[in-house]
């Protein structure tokens, strides 16, 4: 039987935690960053786990479910 393979663009948006649930970056922080005001950017950063009802969606992009 062969391998099974991962979503390669899914695999470069979204990580494991830990505990397997997927994580991934927040969206609206490549350009125009000067029409946005500094609270709105430090909310931006960093890293979220995924929506509960997206999460069997992207484990199995993932090849984990």
């Amino acid at each position: 039987m062969p391998k099974q393979k991962s979503n390669r663009a899914a695999a470069k948006r979204f990580s494991l935690t830990g505990t397997g649930k997927a994580k991934r970056g927040h969206a609206n922080l490549r350009h125009g960053m000067i029409a946005k005001n500094r609270t709105a950017k430090r909310r931006l950063v960093g890293v979220v786990v995924v929506a509960a009802v997206d999460q069997p969606r992207v484990l199995r992009m993932l090849g984990k479910r």
